[in-house]
């Protein structure tokens, strides 16, 4: 291949829509990003869904808008991924009827309705929650007839952006795991789920490995792309599965993935579940892997918001420079964060300082206590991942946007008495991973650059003493719950 010729990676998250093009060997080339836009469903407490009509027309622009500021770029393959319990409706001639977020909520008033929920986790590797899809649909069949009596099948997000790009509807196997209609261990549909749930096993698309080639784009977006119509469409997958595909990680590996939210993950070859039922088990990418995981929940978007309040125009450089001297615990936060053994979240969170308010306060400490918050938070998931399952290596591997940070590189090796390894292009991790998918469908035996960070632990005493001061901090936010 030659240095014009590239991948391009849709990829669906919580918040925005992004676009990019990659080159072979993992070098992201442009990307382009838009918010998605919500919009509240009245007919339940607590929904939200989007138009994917709407969502399309975005991801055209935004392709264009990146293949057109890279003149000469021959795109060979297109891929997609996307936030993991988002669904897409879809009629009986394949058009989008509603788009679900991972954030919609519709079946919540529904979750009482299986007899037994431990049998849903033995078989799906998730304790039942409207979080996942089959909750979503159950919303729609119990509330919003109109649209339930079109729907003839749905997919993952990313498995509907592969069918506007291929015209195959198929659902790939870690975006199933997450629908509670899928046997995690055996790899297939579950009648017996289906059952439960009260829904019809004829809902569900066939099923699809990621690094499939389903075929050449559509001669309709070729045209729209402005790409040629010989660039074929490869199955890709969850964006925390591609995410740790770019880390390159080996089985028993503990990988975290910074973003929007934080899983925390191991790596391994046999389906593992907790006796506590606070993990989840999910197929990964690789056929033969599955994720063993812990959530920290919405942490990255957490930092984003602070930031928007505290550094609205600075880089994470300025940042950086004024966390450096802000390391101590004149500021403690606890925002939200999740721990997988506690049994309710904390819905009530916020950041504690001495008083009379002193002169010695900086937007710095807040976003400080913010980071440590995050930190903290990761460590503990990551102790009951330990508990369950082990982790004998002295690293673990990061990445996502959220790891740009130094000071929470830092706290993690301290914390966690590992050291921290990031890949180069950690930042896009979900890019990369999609550039190594398409190299595999090819069948390209491509150099990628292999330079890792690797960032020791230090300071164990001082990083456990903040630690002890954190738990102190979100027992008393729980005190007032």
């Amino acid at each position: 291949m030659t240095a014009k010729e590239a991948y391009i990676v849709i990829d669906i998250g919580t918040g925005n829509v992004r676009v990019a093009a990659v080159s072979t060997n993992g070098t992201v080339l442009g990307v382009a990003r838009e918010d998605i836009q919500y919009i509240r469903d009245e007919k339940y407490p607590d929904a939200l869904y989007f138009d994917a009509n709407g969502l399309w027309k975005q991801v055209t622009g935004l392709a264009r808008q990146v293949i057109d500021g890279l003149p000469g770029i021959q795109v060979r393959a297109l891929t997609a991924t996307s936030q993991r319990e988002g669904i897409v409706l879809l009629g009986k001639n394949g058009e989008s009827l509603v788009g679900l977020p991972n954030i919609d909520h519709r079946g919540r008033e529904w979750e009482e309705i299986l007899p037994d929920k431990t049998i849903v986790y033995k078989i799906t590797g998730r304790y039942p929650t409207s979080l996942f899809s089959a909750f979503k649909l159950l919303g729609i069949k119990k509330r919003w007839k109109e649209v339930w009596q079109q729907c003839n099948s749905f997919v993952s997000i990313s498995d509907w952006v592969e069918f506007q790009l291929s015209g195959v509807i198929k659902y790939e196997h870690s975006q199933a795991s997450e629908t509670l209609l899928y046997d995690v261990e055996k790899r297939q549909w579950s009648d017996a789920l289906c059952d439960l749930f009260s829904l019809d096993s004829s809902l569900l698309p066939p099923l699809n490995d990621s690094g499939t080639v389903l075929g050449p784009v559509l001669p309709a977006v070729a045209s729209a792309f402005n790409i040629s119509k010989e660039a074929l469409v490869v199955v890709g997958g969850g964006d925390t599965q591609l995410a740790i595909k770019s880390t390159q990680p080996a089985v028993e590996d503990i990988v975290i993935v910074s973003g929007t939210t934080t899983p925390i993950v191991k790596l391994v070859d046999t389906y593992l579940l907790d006796a506590g039922q606070r993990t989840w088990t999910s197929r990964d990418i690789e056929a033969h892997r599955l994720v063993f995981e812990a959530n920290a929940g919405v942490t990255g978007l957490n930092f984003q918001r602070l930031k928007e309040i505290f550094y609205p125009n600075e880089t994470y450089a300025v940042i950086e420079q004024e966390l450096a001297a802000t390391k101590d615990a004149f500021c403690m936060a606890s925002l939200g964060s999740l721990v997988a053994d506690e049994k309710t979240p904390l819905i009530k969170g916020g950041f504690i300082f001495p008083t009379p308010v002193s002169h010695q306060l900086t937007r710095g400490h807040f976003v400080w206590a913010t980071v440590l918050d995050i930190a903290c938070s990761i460590a503990e998931n990551y102790k009951i991942l330990c508990e369950v399952a082990g982790h004998q290596p002295d690293y673990v591997w990061a990445c996502g946007g959220g790891l740009q940070s130094v000071t929470l590189r830092s706290l993690l090796a301290g914390l966690l008495n590992k050291k921290v390894q990031v890949r180069r292009g950690f930042e896009q991790s979900s890019v990369i991973g999609g550039a190594l998918i398409c190299n595999e469908a090819l069948k390209l035996t491509v150099d990628f650059d292999d330079t890792i960070e690797v960032i020791h632990p230090q300071q164990q005493p001082y990083c456990a003493a903040l630690y002890k001061e954190w738990k102190k901090t979100r027992s008393l936010f729980r005190s007032v719950l």
